[in-house]
């Protein structure tokens, strides 16, 4: 798998998010949280498929904007009592550059 430059670590608004369409992948979401760390997940939430990306980024987490799930960062998991998953993918920051495995 290779790693694909996709942002500048400024491009990416501290709390928020950037997107990146991947043929193969479809939407994946790209995340900054406070303390700078950067997480990918695929772009829908498993419980009905909102735009994760569109939603608020707490600590580790980001909550759904369609019905509030929490989602884990690092994994993709939903955090209890709500169960699923959407798709973690590796990503990195070299020199102020994002890469994102695929």
């Amino acid at each position: 798998m290779a790693w694909q430059p996709v942002f500048k670590l400024d491009e990416i608004p501290v709390l928020g998010s950037r997107v990146v369409s991947s043929p193969t992948h479809g939407d994946i979401a790209i995340f900054r949280n406070r303390e700078d760390e950067i997480f990918a997940v695929h772009d829908k939430c498993p419980h009905k498929g909102g735009p994760l990306s569109q939603g608020i980024v707490h600590g580790r987490s980001v909550t759904c904007p369609l019905h509030n799930w929490k989602i884990q960062l690092e994994n993709g998991e939903a955090v209890a009592p709500d169960k699923g998953c959407t798709k973690p993918f590796a990503v990195k920051v070299e020199n102020g550059t994002v890469f994102l495995q695929l």
